[in-house]
């Protein structure tokens, strides 16, 4: 069984920075992309980033220049750098991986980390 936590959430005052982590842990064949999603409350869920296992980032708009997203694979880890955070930036964080195990491919979710910017 596969399982995917995230980590480095918290309360941070506005233009501070936080590191996200998340590790994949289980019998795992190998790992596709790895990306990062957010939801606020009373909005849906969105991906903030996503990065292949060849290296190739994609972010949304709203974070490009501030939040950086890298990935280990010989560690099974994805990590999230968020600079110059703004309260608009607070919500739920959750980790997704698309992981190849013995009983084929799917995307497997963490159960989020709470990110607060607020002074």
């Amino acid at each position: 069984q596969v399982q995917v936590v995230e980590s480095g959430g918290g309360l941070v005052q506005p233009g501070g920075s936080l590191r996200l982590s998340c590790a994949a842990s289980g019998i795992i064949y190998s790992i596709y992309s790895m990306g990062w999603y957010r939801q606020a409350p009373g909005k849906q869920r969105e991906l903030v980033a996503v990065i292949s296992s060849g290296g190739d980032t994609n972010y949304i708009e709203s974070v490009k220049d501030r939040f950086i997203i890298s990935r280990d694979n010989a560690k099974n880890t994805v990590s999230l750098q968020m600079n110059s955070l703004k309260p608009e930036d607070t919500a739920v964080y959750y980790c997704n991986a698309d992981i190849r195990t013995q009983g084929g491919r799917r995307g497997s979710w963490g159960r989020g980390t709470q990110v607060t910017v607020s002074s």
